[in-house]
């Protein structure tokens, strides 16, 4: 199911808890990375999130990159959640990319059967093995279109009810506004790195994995990217892993 945005009941009471509920997540998250230093906000901010988001068995944040299937994986609650998003950036296809695409939240509360099995042949069955059964994103809005998505799952079948899509969409629009304000007062920082720059690091190996497949080939970016996750898929493993071993010399894409 594809939902187009929050459908909270209307009213002048309805908008005043959700003006409420707005201000207190915006409040958890600014208390959650008060005094931390930049390397640690990822995983204070994801702490945050968890515990604005009970209902979920897991979360991870992930900031769109300028080709589609890219991006910048923030923060991971489990390892679970850190594969769901690796594994959509490896297949080039689930929720998150949907969501960026409709720029609205997408939400499959069935991947073991029915249409959201079907939806993403290749994820829905690589996300049930890993023991996820429901898989819901959230965009992260931005002036020109989502900065990223904010990617929730459970290990049962399930919907999410309208009161929890509107919390999902409340900690999107606060998780927006932190990662703005922090990355842009890191910046003048001369002492110390972006605080997204350790979450940056995956995706640079795989650029340069990238590039080195191009000339290998003698192959275009888009070709190259679509080996390196193709070796990924038929490996079982994700295309950071693939990455680095294009990278230190053990995996050779030219043998493909």
């Amino acid at each position: 199911m594809t939902v187009a945005g929050d459908r909270a009941p209307g009213g002048e009471d309805a908008e005043q808890a959700t003006r409420l509920q707005r201000a207190r997540i915006a409040r958890d998250l600014t208390a959650a990375v008060s005094g931390v230093p930049p390397d640690a906000m990822p995983d204070a901010l994801c702490r945050a999130c968890v515990a604005l988001l009970p209902d979920v068995s897991g979360l991870s944040a992930s900031l769109a990159g300028p080709d589609e299937g890219a991006g910048v994986v923030l923060f991971a609650s489990d390892e679970v959640a850190s594969l769901l998003a690796e594994m959509q950036f490896t297949l080039g296809e689930g929720p998150s990319a949907q969501a960026l695409r409709l720029r609205a939240p997408v939400l499959a509360p069935d991947l073991t059967r029915g249409p959201d099995a079907g939806r993403w042949p290749l994820f829905a069955v690589q996300a049930v093995k890993a023991g996820v059964e429901a898989a819901f994103s959230v965009p992260l809005p931005g002036a020109a279109g989502p900065l990223g998505t904010l990617d929730l799952y459970r290990d049962t079948a399930g919907g999410m009810g309208d009161g929890q899509l509107r919390t999902a969409l409340l900690v999107a629009d606060a998780l927006t506004l932190a990662v703005s304000v922090l990355d842009r007062a890191s910046v003048d920082t001369s002492d110390v790195v972006t605080w997204l720059q350790s979450a940056e690091s995956d995706r640079e190996e795989i650029h340069q994995a990238t590039g080195m497949i191009m000339v290998q080939l003698g192959v275009s970016a888009e070709e190259a990217l679509l080996r390196l996750r193709a070796r990924a898929f038929a490996q079982g493993t994700t295309a950071t892993h693939v990455a680095r071993a294009v990278i230190d010399g053990t995996t050779d894409i030219r043998h493909d």
